[in-house]
């Protein structure tokens, strides 16, 4: 995702009516849609322990995400992990790149998702310029990057770490049901009733 496309998703947002937001606070639900990044982190993280705060009940997380800045997911998923209450997280559209690592920050039991959403695993990417070896230092970090994702989504899905290499050295498309299958989704669900 490039700065043109998150200036597009901040212009396409439409702010939430103060009731909208009361009522999202009090059902203790929060959305995460569009690309993550640093503000979308600081705002979820901040509904996270307002959250927390309020109650020790359960929080249920929305997410529809292109993905973004891995370290803004980094932030949410561990947040997510911090907090006390327990966190329920519903994919919906599509859970792809960071959103798929904010997706699998919960225990397989607490990930669900919708019947049409999909879902995306691939490897970091990152753009450098500049020095040969302020490049190369980029490259060994993008390669960290990828190793400890790797690691990540072998956890949550009992996956072999090198299956999840060798699947995600390309874009690694699932669906509702290839996700259940592959252990990234314990259920879909239809209806709210479901959850």
């Amino acid at each position: 995702m490039n700065d043109e496309d998150e200036q597009e998703d901040k212009k396409n947002e439409a702010p939430l009516g103060k009731d909208a937001e009361a009522n999202l606070f009090k059902s203790r639900s929060i959305f995460i849609y569009g690309g993550i990044t640093q503000e979308l982190a600081q705002k979820v993280c901040s509904q996270l322990v307002a959250l927390s705060s309020a109650s020790d009940d359960d929080i249920r997380i929305y997410v529809n995400s292109p993905g973004g800045h891995v370290e803004s997911g980094d932030s949410i998923h561990d947040m997510i992990k911090f907090i006390k209450p327990k966190v329920w997280i519903i994919g919906t559209g599509w859970v792809a790149s960071a959103g798929a690592l904010i997706y699998v920050s919960v225990p397989k039991e607490r990930r669900i998702c919708l019947p049409n959403t999909r879902f995306l695993l691939h490897q970091p990417s990152g753009g450098t310029r500049g020095m040969a070896s302020d490049i190369e230092i980029q490259a060994r970090e993008i390669i960290k990057m990828n190793e400890r994702l790797n690691r990540i989504f072998s956890e949550a899905t009992g996956q072999p770490i090198e299956k999840i290499a060798k699947d995600t050295d390309r874009d690694y498309w699932l669906s509702a049901e290839e996700a259940k299958a592959y252990g990234l989704v314990s259920r879909i669900v239809t209806s709210q009733a479901e959850i």
